[in-house]
């Protein structure tokens, strides 16, 4: 809420300038799910028109966007209604939110978007367009990373919106997340129904090496399932037990199934234009809520055209 004083300190009787009021503002005094408040608070509204609200995007706890209905409000902190309807809304061609909380965020990216901000680019990267976005809200809101996508693969991935979840997400991954999906077209027709691929893997910088027995690398697996086999490819899904750098696409490399478009292990061709690989899966426990959380997109339409039998 913009506050501004009342008294004019340069002469009594002048009129002051007041900025316009952007929120109504609720305290919250005792605990209550954030749907029950709203009809509580807001003149008895109807369920209806609460979750509406949710919906647009225009209710903010503590200066962060809720959309979970049944979000636990503890006594201290404030409930604000924006009275701007499309302030909040994001749109961007290279990125889609598909969840919003206080704690955290869910989105989806195109091919071709950074995670992170590296040395070389600070700008034209997820977590830089969702800083800037989150700072809308409030200036002191910022994104924080848990994991990340290769800039060449397009999907689903996740954000912490404070330190403190971010540190849960970290130290407790393989306990709050138990489903990390992927879709793959991938060179030639793949021997097996489904298997599962382990080994070490080492960051050289410019590539990551594999080895079958422990050389000091970090040990990755990789279970896969075949969907379809068509014109030379392979259409595949992955579950990846371990989330290494470029698992994925090593890992097929050293099946002998390189992903299509993937240059750097062992593809010479590109139909698509893109690496053939997406992340249309992410389920998970909500760090601080413990509610289940499911994701899921659709497969890319290039990635099912490239199947279809000629």
């Amino acid at each position: 809420m913009v506050r501004q004083n009342s008294r004019n300190s340069r002469g009594a009787g002048r009129p002051v300038a007041r900025a316009a009021v952007k929120y109504t503002e609720y305290q919250v005094n005792e605990p209550d799910e954030l749907m029950a408040f709203l009809m509580k608070k807001m003149a008895g509204i109807s369920r209806t028109r609460a979750k509406a609200l949710l919906v647009n995007r225009v209710v903010l706890v503590d200066h962060n966007i809720q959309t979970q209905y049944n979000f636990p409000l503890k006594p201290g902190m404030k409930v604000q209604v924006s009275k701007e309807k499309n302030k909040h809304e994001f749109r961007h061609p290279m990125l889609k939110i598909l969840y919003e909380d206080a704690y955290l965020i869910v989105v989806e990216k195109k091919e071709g978007l950074l995670s992170v901000a590296t040395e070389h680019q600070k700008e034209r990267t997820a977590q830089h367009i969702l800083n800037e976005y989150v700072k809308r809200q409030h200036r002191n809101n910022r994104i924080y990373v848990v994991h990340r996508l290769d800039r060449e693969t397009s999907g689903i991935m996740m954000y912490a919106k404070d330190e403190k979840t971010q540190h849960t997400l970290r130290d407790n991954w393989h306990d709050i997340v138990h489903d990390r999906r992927y879709v793959a077209v991938v060179m030639g027709e793949m021997e097996k129904d489904q298997g599962r691929v382990q080994s070490w893997l080492t960051d050289r910088k410019l590539y990551v090496s594999s080895s079958p027995v422990d050389d000091g690398g970090k040990l990755s697996i990789t279970h896969y399932a075949t969907i379809k086999r068509a014109n030379g490819f392979s259409l595949i899904e992955l579950q990846l037990e371990t989330g290494r750098k470029n698992q994925i696409r090593v890992h097929m490399q050293s099946l002998g199934h390189p992903l299509v478009g993937d240059e750097r292990y062992g593809c010479e061709i590109n139909p698509l234009g893109r690496l053939a690989l997406h992340a249309f899966k992410l389920c998970f426990y909500h760090p601080v809520t413990g509610e289940w959380m499911e994701f899921e997109t659709p497969y890319p339409a290039s990635f099912k055209t490239l199947m279809l039998r000629k």
